[in-house]
């Protein structure tokens, strides 16, 4: 993987400061107990805080590390000629690592452009990532809501999305994401969804749909976000040529 130059902020940032705070609250409880004495709850409190600072670090990895290897193995496999989609690009992590794979494609990136789901998310950040990758001149943005794209049919070979359709807070509105999706993707195109959440829906939605070249596949620990119960998966599927 080569070194990335944009900046990528932290994927839901709230959730790494809870457990940053989580594991100095449960510290702070040891060295009381163990000042008082109390030895058995000193000995769990400290268990714990060490515990959740584990899962803080874990968490800090796959986000400023672990995903951007997960992900640029992933995309080995881009020709080069590409039209490429990333659903909820945010501030480029996968879209622009692509866009690099693509020296006669091309590739957009479509999100709302929230800062709840990653910090410092906002169209003008991406841009400026781009343009900091090299890469400006292959990619396009465009503000818009996965479950009703711009686009029309059958335009683009790949999709990709990595920790976004999850952000969909109702069931049907994930499935229409997934069926928008499918409607963009050309016949024997890959798309290649990434989450925490949901993935066996996923895949129900797009055999629903027909396509018979689809699975699920862990991630690997490199994209735990705290640990194992954290785990990424990933739906492959090929719309049938």
């Amino acid at each position: 993987m080569s070194k990335r130059h944009g900046s990528y902020g932290f994927d839901a940032p709230w959730a790494l400061t809870g457990l940053l705070l989580g594991a100095i609250g449960l510290i702070a409880l040891a060295v009381v107990s163990f000042a008082l004495d109390i030895l058995a709850a000193g000995i769990a409190f400290l268990f714990g805080g060490l515990y959740t600072l584990a899962s803080a670090a874990s968490y800090l990895y796959t986000t400023r590390r672990g995903k951007f290897a997960v992900w640029a193995e992933e995309l080995q496999r881009l020709e080069g000629g590409e039209r490429l989609l990333d659903l909820g690009c945010g501030r480029g992590a996968v879209l622009l690592m692509a866009a690099e794979r693509l020296d006669q494609g091309r590739a957009t990136g479509v999100d709302l452009w929230r800062t709840r789901d990653q910090s410092g998310n906002g169209e003008s950040t991406t841009m400026a990532n781009a343009e900091a990758e090299g890469v400006s001149d292959r990619v396009e943005l465009v503000t818009g809501d996965m479950r009703d794209l711009p686009f029309g049919d059958d335009a683009f070979d790949v999709i990709v999305s990595s920790l976004a359709v999850h952000n969909i807070p109702d069931a049907e509105g994930r499935a229409r994401a997934l069926r928008e999706a499918h409607r963009v993707l050309r016949p024997g195109g890959l798309m290649l969804i990434a989450d925490f959440q949901h993935t066996p829906a996923y895949e129900d939605t797009l055999r629903g749909l027909g396509v018979v070249d689809v699975r699920r596949r862990d991630a690997g620990w490199r994209f735990w976000y705290g640990g194992p119960w954290f785990r990424t998966t990933f739906v492959e599927a090929r719309k049938p040529a």
